[in-house]
């Protein structure tokens, strides 16, 4: 059987109506302007993109996504788009996925195995995000934190049927100093598909997380800042 493909998505992290870098996921600290989400996703589209990562940082911080955001993104490109930030109950999962998602991202939500298991028969149309901030699960925008380990809810997740995982170190977020290998194979034992962020720096990262056996790696602050095209890095992971 045929391997599947490398997934490298751009992501487009949308912060009051305009793509920016945070180190951290620190609203405070912004590293990038990057411009108008629907150019950005286009041009993306365009270099050859498979899948394009929407974060909708308004709604991650306030817990209520952000109007309009996901049609105007979703609409504008041919390609797919899985869209997170402030999708904290299944009305609004729901919701993005009949915007034009075509994956929903939860975290904070995903800390409630009730959630877990009502939202599990969405399938390949969700992804729990495990975002790790000093060895618990953040949540509410990364600015809390479970008492719960990224294994711990890996485990969870796997047990109520979840798809696919998003692993990100949120220390290393924005930060260009290499993927957390360590924590994605912690998470990778519990059996799930698994996609990367946080750290990646360069196609040699990007070659680290696969190795490993992450399905895929979302590249932002890389890309953003030129380290590497995405027509690069989808020779290299070819």
């Amino acid at each position: 059987m045929p391997q599947e493909p490398f997934i490298v998505a751009p992501a487009l992290d949308v912060l009051e109506g305009r793509c920016v870098r945070l180190r951290e996921g620190e609203r405070e600290r912004v590293t990038v302007e990057g411009g108008d989400p629907v150019e950005a996703a286009k041009r993306f589209a365009q270099e050859g993109a498979r899948i394009l990562h929407l974060v909708d940082l308004d709604g991650a911080f306030s817990g209520r996504p952000s109007a309009g955001l996901v049609e105007r993104v979703a609409g504008a490109v041919d390609v797919p788009v899985q869209v997170g930030g402030g999708l904290r109950t299944l009305e609004a999962v729901r919701e993005a996925l009949e915007a034009g998602a075509a994956r929903a991202i939860v975290g904070t939500a995903a800390v409630s195995g009730e959630f877990l298991e009502r939202a599990a028969p969405l399938g390949e149309r969700l992804i729990v995000a495990i975002d790790v901030k000093d060895g618990r699960v953040a949540t509410e925008g990364w600015t809390d934190a479970a008492e719960l380990t990224a294994v711990e809810l890996a485990h969870r997740c796997a047990e109520s049927g979840i798809a696919r995982l998003l692993v990100t170190n949120t220390r290393r977020d924005g930060s260009l100093q290499g993927p957390d290998t360590e924590l994605l194979a912690e998470v990778l034992e519990a059996g799930l598909p698994v996609l990367a962020a946080g750290g990646i720096a360069s196609l040699d990262d990007l070659r680290a997380v696969k190795a490993i056996g992450c399905e895929g790696a979302i590249a932002g602050s890389a890309l953003w800042l030129g380290r590497f095209t995405l027509a690069e890095a989808l020779v290299a992971l070819a």
